[in-house]
């Protein structure tokens, strides 16, 4: 069997990439490691009714995938720590069709016009490949506007004074705030920043076919029982509505098989754990940037890049704690505000940077979040007789408030994906090992930001205030993992125009092969400081755009 492309991987990245290839007239086989929880089996063009509000089975069972057990991924800091310092779970995105989408939240931000230029706006950091991205904005925004439509994003444009421009408005308006985000917006208004609500890929009105969110709380690490959230099941209803799309679940590709400067199809493994092979015209690798890289050594690719710069967001948190005040975090989506502030220099961060001799600084993305959930809490709150009183009082839920910013990772070339040398996964492959640690430029940030955002939530009525990151960084002797989860992934096979620096092109066609095409957060020169979903979306969007040569409706 030859098809017009082979697509490695359902979730955003893929998922658009097909969308795109179908409506153009491609025929498309999709293959996904993981599950089909997302669409129903007995008729692909709707969604299947598997997802629930149950933490103990998307938190602890791994519903979603990957099971560590079967399927680690080996960690260190530094070469210096030897092979590896863990095995286990490290930063994983849900293996399953529908890929990362189906836990996200749905903020889907767009980045601003100087993420694009980084190393021209502010200059070089030591020890860091920071540069330019081959496309501008401008060249973005008609992708970003087509996705944005066709996923479904809620927002209000105007409320983020710092926003790039828009060629048009949101397709839908912003869904209901959060209690505690109303206060803790105030309070960020009161401190000089510039709170607003956050474009959200998930219905705030009826659209497209799929119903409003109904604001049951479980956004985050969780599929959404009514399919609210419309990435990436909107864009795989279409394609599978379409008749030129084959999806097999359970499907994993070992190998790219290559020839000279084409690859001519892949080897997979399906359900039945038998191996076989597939050809097709083109291949679009969208695992993720810690996956596709993983799969191009697999194959036998070769670059000084490839693997290198990988980014995961520095995540700061700060939380508050509100003894006379209850914020009721269930009720929501999981973030209905952010600010900005952090991305954007001023005299205070410029001070901070110098301090820490370093020429600049720049944060990331400030979420407004509530607290834990209802097992996470029980889990966490102290056994015996007053346990039941502990958890009506909830002091770890719904009196607890917290500022997760998602601060802008510098692309390090010691940061990497390889191989493991010993470590296999269940079907007897190379996991991939992450090498990660955060640089001054993350340690600084993270410190000056923090505070502010502390000042914040004692501005918001908080009794006491603490101070973490992910990675953890450890405090007055008490040790943090130093192990990334906030399941963001960037970076490892860059674009560029350069053959020599970068792995893919400006159209993600990987340089060394003629038709093989990255479609996901991989390609990132630079991390920015807001999520990556809605820009790798709109980047897979363009490539496939581009190779059926097609114009963004």
């Amino acid at each position: 069997m030859t098809t017009d492309a082979i697509i490695i991987g359902s979730g955003p990245g893929g998922s658009t990439a097909a969308e795109v290839l179908t409506r153009a007239g491609w025929s498309v086989v999709i293959m996904e490691k993981g599950r089909n929880h997302l669409l129903d089996p007995n008729d692909l063009t709707k969604p299947a009714a598997d997802y629930s509000n149950d933490e103990i089975k998307f938190i602890s069972r791994y519903f979603l995938g990957p099971d560590p057990l079967i399927e680690p991924r080996a960690f260190r800091r530094s070469a210096e720590e030897g092979e590896h310092t863990h095995v286990g779970e490290v930063n994983s995105i849900p293996t399953t069709v529908g890929g990362g989408g189906t836990h996200a939240d749905g903020k889907v931000p767009r980045f601003r016009e100087e993420d694009f230029g980084l190393l021209s706006i502010h200059g070089p950091q030591e020890g860091a490949h920071v540069d330019d991205w081959p496309l501008t904005y401008e060249e973005l925004e008609p992708f970003y506007a087509e996705v944005e439509r066709a996923i479904g994003v809620a927002g209000r444009e105007g409320a983020n004074p710092f926003a790039a421009w828009r060629s048009g408005p949101y397709p839908m308006a912003p869904g209901a705030p959060m209690y505690g985000a109303v206060l803790s917006s105030a309070a960020a208004e009161k401190m000089g920043l510039h709170p607003y609500e956050a474009p959200t890929a998930a219905n705030s009105v009826a659209y497209d076919g799929r119903p409003a969110c109904n604001n049951c709380g479980y956004c985050a690490f969780f599929g959404c029982p009514i399919h609210a959230k419309g990435d990436p099941v909107a864009l795989l209803t279409k394609t599978m509505a379409t008749g030129r799309a084959d999806l097999m679940a359970e499907t994993y590709v070992s190998h790219i098989r290559i020839e000279g400067r084409r690859a001519t199809g892949v080897d997979y493994i399906g359900p039945d754990g038998v191996e076989r092979k597939m050809d097709a015209k083109w291949i679009i690798v969208a695992g993720g940037a810690i996956e596709t890289p993983r799969l191009l050594l697999l194959s036998g690719m070769e670059h000084p890049a490839l693997g290198r710069h990988l980014m995961v967001h520095f995540q700061t948190i700060t939380v508050g704690h509100f003894s006379e005040l209850r914020l009721h975090p269930h009720k929501g989506r999981a973030v209905t505000h952010v600010h900005d502030d952090a991305m954007v220099q001023d005299e205070r961060s410029r001070a901070a940077a110098a301090e820490a001799g370093l020429p600049w600084i720049r944060g990331g993305l400030v979420e407004h979040s509530g607290g834990g959930l209802p097992i996470m809490e029980a889990r966490h709150s102290p056994w015996g007789r007053h346990h039941a009183q502990t958890m009506r009082d909830s002091n770890l839920r719904d009196r607890m408030w917290a500022f997760i910013m998602q601060g802008e990772d510098l692309p390090y070339p010691t940061n990497t994906v390889d191989l493991s040398p010993s470590i296999r996964d269940v079907r007897g492959f190379p996991v991939a090992r992450v090498t990660y640690q955060p640089g001054p430029h993350e340690l600084a940030a993270s410190k000056h930001h923090g505070k502010i955002l502390q000042s914040v939530l004692e501005e918001m009525g908080a009794d006491w205030t603490i101070h973490t990151s992910s990675p953890g960084v450890s405090y007055h002797g008490v040790e943090a993992t130093p192990v990334p989860e906030s399941r963001h992934v960037i970076g490892t096979a860059r674009m560029g125009d350069d053959p020599t620096t970068s792995v893919v092109d400006r159209w993600g066609r990987v340089h060394a092969l003629d038709n093989v095409v990255v479609a996901d957060s991989s390609v990132f020169v630079t991390s920015s400081g807001y999520g990556p979903t809605l820009t790798l979306v709109a980047l897979a969007a363009r490539a496939a755009h581009h190779l059926a040569g097609t114009e963004p409706s």
